[in-house]
């Protein structure tokens, strides 16, 4: 199965901004600016004040896509999609620390 759909296939569940549980993501009255959504196996991971941290940074945003917190970063294991920045190579800063990668127009 890809990383994608493993990542949608999971259980979400809505986080009001008291960072309790709402139930199934989706089913927020207010379609404009809806409470923030996390798998349940994340939610369950983070404590309440955690949970209500990120629900609150969306909320207080009044936008429909609002970055997680860090503690609330859904991350898959074995390198999938949310791999950390430092595990994704960029070019040649990666393999030669120190050095930037210059582009010569002729």
């Amino acid at each position: 199965m890809g990383d994608l759909k493993k990542w949608v296939d999971q259980d979400w569940v809505r986080i009001g901004t008291d960072g309790k549980v709402k139930g199934k993501c989706g089913t927020s009255k207010n379609k404009k600016n809806p409470d923030r959504c996390l798998p349940r196996s994340k939610a369950n991971s983070l404590s309440q004040s955690q949970r209500a941290t990120t629900a609150r940074k969306k909320k207080s945003s009044g936008k429909t896509v609002v970055k997680n917190t860090e503690a609330a970063t859904v991350r898959l294991a074995e390198g999938g999609l949310a791999r950390r920045k430092k595990d994704i190579a960029r070019g040649c800063g990666a393999i030669l620390e120190g050095r930037r990668k210059m582009t010569q127009y002729v």
